[in-house]
């Protein structure tokens, strides 16, 4: 099966979802990934982002989940958690079926025994516990810190990269939440890779890319029917609106 990624939002988890798909796609043997990757704006999804214009921010994905169908691709993914506040408004319009990277978290977090987690990512994300999603498993977020740190996660996003100071800040917020009772911190920002990656912060840590990543090598080694692409839409709430 032929995969499509819309990426560029930001950069640096577009590679992480390239390397990571290649790997997860070597250690299953006969397999050969059909993979195109287009480019969009992260500035402009940050803006509809923080004003909750769903509706633009779909329509201005469409003309490259176009691109990807005209490429050949067979289903469609974003690599943003942050990009699926508008993940039901581009499925709607979206000439391909969309793979969500929300959807198949509760179950993945329930089969690990898992009933608390602490969110980190962008303001949208940890405001509304992953868009409402999780009804099996329980989130929790530093509500008071929201603002500053889902601004340095946009920082990061944008810019590619993490200081010690902004990792720091990470770890610091998985902490607090491991002791308000979370049992797991998820990074449910796909470019906290960039402050976690070879880090020991002395509790244990999900990313929700890689679980993302085990949905699109399924699909890509066929291991899941066409049928069945994983078309699960956010159940968004009524307003995500900083």
């Amino acid at each position: 099966m032929h995969i499509g990624l819309i990426g560029g939002i930001g950069v640096a988890a577009t590679i992480v979802y390239y390397q990571r798909l290649t790997a997860a796609l070597a250690k299953r043997e006969g397999t050969k990934l059909e993979l195109t990757i287009v480019h969009g704006d992260i500035q402009e999804l940050i803006r509809n982002n923080l004003a909750d214009r769903r509706e633009e921010q779909a329509r201005a994905f469409l003309p490259l989940v176009e691109r990807l169908r005209d490429a050949g691709c067979d289903c469609a993914a974003l690599t943003s958690l942050g990009a699926h506040f508008c993940f039901d408004e581009l499925a709607r319009l979206s000439p391909l079926p969309l793979v969500s990277g929300v959807a198949p978290l509760d179950s993945h977090f329930a089969r690990q025994g898992i009933g608390r987690i602490g969110l980190l990512g962008t303001r949208v994300v940890m405001r509304t516990r992953l868009y409402g999603q999780l009804a099996k498993t329980q989130a929790i977020a530093l509500d008071d810190e929201i603002e500053t740190i889902g601004q340095t996660y946009q920082d990061v996003a944008v810019s590619g990269t993490c200081s010690a100071e902004q990792r720091a800040l990470f770890v610091g917020a998985g902490r607090r939440m491991m002791e308000a009772g979370a049992e797991a911190i998820v990074l449910a920002g796909t470019d906290l890779n960039l402050a976690f990656d070879g880090q020991e912060p002395g509790y244990p840590v999900i990313d929700a890319l890689d679980i993302h990543v085990d949905v699109l090598a399924d699909l890509a080694s066929a291991r899941v029917p066409p049928g069945r692409l994983a078309l699960q839409a956010n159940t968004t709430p009524s307003s995500t609106a900083e």
